[in-house]
């Protein structure tokens, strides 16, 4: 009864969160020449200067080594600028939150929605890229899919967690912002990752579900192999668990947002 309680408070709020999610979208290129092409360009041109510097080390003999590079940078992207926006969510919001009543959960999806649609326009270059490159179709590659859903449900709890905790704690926008360039060296987005298990330290791979999303998400996209369950249940399992304290944390603590923002 509980779940069909918020599920019918959440579709009472429906309309508001799409003119949410796409006044994020306009704001992020609000004075942009280009606008939402950046989308498509910023992640090309990231990929080629990334091909260029760590291609000469690591992908001189692998012609597909960019489509290593750029699935794991998106992917990376996302994560990253999606947190980031939940994070000052509830804050950015704090007119609105004064003046009107909305569920302050709204702010938080919006923000990772909104995100989430900039990065699934941006997998038209990853396609793209495929194509010129050669990289083979295979039965697999629809499985893809599965990776793409975890990382949502994994970014969304964290989400909600920032949200909470910059609130009380505005460091952790700082914080955050050191731990996810911690997270992107720790997801093998520009390096092999045999590298890396050759020097013993493997162990850092076992404890980043976002690596574990992108290597799935490559195994369908580039490798055509069926994906790693092992590491599939495991980044669910965490995905899944985050998005529970999330919840939990966030719905504790909103009546109180009023009095810091």
């Amino acid at each position: 009864m509980e779940i069909t309680k918020y599920w019918k408070n959440f579709s009472r709020y429906k309309y508001l969160l799409y003119e949410l999610v796409k006044k994020n979208i306009k704001l992020k290129y609000r004075r942009s020449y280009l606008g939402i092409l950046w989308t498509l360009l910023e992640p090309l041109l990231t990929m080629m200067v990334m091909t260029l510097v760590f291609g000469t080390f690591f992908g001189r003999d692998d012609p597909q080594f960019p489509v290593y590079i750029l699935s794991g940078r998106l992917l990376y992207s996302f994560f990253s600028s999606a947190t980031k926006g939940g994070l000052k969510s509830i804050s950015s919001n704090s007119s609105m939150i004064k003046k009107v009543y909305v569920p302050k959960y709204i702010y938080v999806i919006s923000a990772i929605i909104s995100n989430f649609v900039t990065f699934l326009i941006s997998l038209v270059v990853l396609v793209a890229v495929g194509i010129v490159l050669k990289v083979q179709l295979t039965v697999y590659t629809v499985q893809a899919l599965v990776p793409l859903v975890i990382l949502f449900v994994f970014t969304l709890g964290c989400g909600l967690i920032l949200a909470t905790l910059s609130v009380f704690f505005r460091d952790v926008e700082y914080i955050w912002s050191v731990l996810c360039m911690l997270i992107m060296y720790a997801s093998a987005i520009m390096y092999p990752v045999e590298r890396v298990i050759k020097t013993g330290n493997g162990w850092i791979f076992d404890i980043n579900p976002l690596y574990m999303c992108i290597a799935n998400f490559r195994n369908a996209v580039l490798y055509g192999k069926p994906m790693d369950m092992s590491i599939c249940l495991i980044s669910a399992t965490v995905a899944v668990v985050t998005l529970v304290i999330g919840s939990v944390l966030f719905y504790k603590k909103q009546d109180k947002f009023i009095l810091y923002i």
